[in-house]
């Protein structure tokens, strides 16, 4: 049974950082594909950054480059979104999703509900000075 986990969301202003939290039993971070995704309200998910654990092949979306990013302690079995430069639109809920297949980073980003089969609860992320 895999069971992950969010934690660390809240308020941030805009420019500031947050980093999330993905704690993960049941199934290896550093197998299949993991990524993480955000649901703004009315809107379908979508994928803020994929990888793939067989190549390292790894999907940012276009809106995040440059500003977030996936930190990982296999120990601790956790991955982490570090999120920089934080803007008023990064505002959603986010989640970490697992899939044990590989397969291309940006497929997984790109069809979450298809790509990814394990999910968390969400975290919501409101930006906002």
């Amino acid at each position: 049974h895999v069971q992950l986990v969010e934690s660390g969301g809240g308020l941030v202003q805009p420019g500031g950082s947050l980093r999330l939290s993905c704690t993960s039993s049941g199934f290896s971070l550093d197998s299949g594909a993991i990524g993480w995704f955000r649901q703004f309200p009315g809107n379908q998910r979508e994928g803020v950054i994929c990888i793939n654990n067989n190549d390292g092949d790894t999907y940012y979306a276009e809106s995040v480059k440059g500003r977030f990013t996936i930190v990982r302690d296999s120990a601790k079995n956790m991955m982490y979104l570090q999120m920089n430069d934080v803007k008023v639109e990064d505002t959603a809920v986010y989640y970490c999703a697992t899939a044990p297949a590989y397969g291309p980073a940006q497929y997984h980003c790109t069809y979450p509900r298809l790509a990814m089969e394990n999910w968390g609860e969400g975290t919501l992320v409101t930006v906002s000075s």
